[in-house]
C-alpha cells in the first residue's frame, strides 16, 4: 500500500508540474503569439513563419509540446475516472473549483485534439497553410468561432487554477492566507487571458 501511494503522490506532482511547465508556459507563448492577429494579417504571418522556421521544430514540439500533454492529459482523465476526493478541502468555493477544473480538463481533450487536427497536423500531412487568412476562413463560422471561445476561456480556467493548485502542491503558498492571495492572483490571470484569447478571436 506504501508504494502506492508514494506512486500517487509522484504522479500527481508530475501531473502538476507539466500543466504548468512546459504546457502553461506554451499557453502563455501561444496566447501572445496569437494577440499579434490585432496588427493584421502581415505581423501574424511573419510570426507564424518564424515559428515554422525553426530547427528541429516535429522534434521540440513533440518534446516540450505533444509528449507533455498526453501524459497531463490522460493522467487527468484518470484522476477524473478515479472520482478520489478532493484533498486541498477548502471550503465551498475550492470544491467548485475543483469541480469546474475537472470538467474544463475534459472539455479540453476534445477541443485541443480538434485544434491541433485543424491546425498543425493538417500543416503537416496535407501541406494547409496556418496562416491568418486561414483562421479568418475557419473563424467565419458561428459554431467554430463559440466553439473557440469556449476552448480559449476553459484553457484559460484550466491553467490559471491549475497554478493555484500547483502552488500548494509544491509548496509555494504555505497556509491559508497565502493560498487565498494566490486565488486572487490566478483569478486576475484567467480574466486577462480569456480576454486576451477573445480578442485574438475577433481580430481574425
Amino acid at each position: 500500500m506504501e508504494t502506492v501511494k508514494d506512486n500517487s503522490f509522484f504522479y500527481r506532482r508530475l501531473h502538476s508540474l507539466l500543466g504548468i511547465i512546459p504546457l502553461g508556459l506554451f499557453i502563455l507563448e501561444h496566447f501572445f503569439t496569437n494577440s499579434f492577429a490585432i496588427h493584421g494579417a502581415t505581423v501574424f504571418n511573419d510570426k507564424i513563419d518564424f515559428f515554422a522556421s525553426l530547427p528541429y521544430l516535429i522534434v521540440i514540439e513533440l518534446l516540450f509540446i505533444f509528449i507533455p500533454l498526453l501524459v497531463h492529459g490522460i493522467y487527468g482523465l484518470y484522476i477524473v475516472y478515479t472520482g478520489q476526493a478532493n484533498q486541498l478541502q477548502y471550503g465551498y468555493f475550492r470544491n467548485w473549483m475543483y469541480l469546474i477544473q475537472r470538467v474544463t480538463g475534459v472539455i479540453l481533450l476534445f477541443y485541443i485534439g480538434w485544434h491541433v487536427w485543424t491546425t498543425r497536423l493538417s500543416a503537416l500531412f496535407y501541406g494547409k497553410e496556418v496562416s491568418f487568412d486561414m483562421m479568418h476562413k475557419m473563424l467565419a463560422s458561428p459554431v467554430v468561432f463559440w466553439w473557440m471561445v469556449v476552448g480559449v476561456v476553459c484553457v484559460s480556467f484550466h491553467f490559471a487554477n491549475g497554478l493555484w493548485s500547483f502552488s500548494i502542491v509544491w509548496g509555494i503558498t504555505i497556509g491559508p492566507k497565502a493560498q487565498k492571495r494566490m486565488g486572487y492572483i490566478t483569478m486576475g490571470l484567467f480574466v486577462i487571458l480569456a480576454v486576451v484569447g477573445v480578442k485574438a478571436l475577433l481580430a481574425f
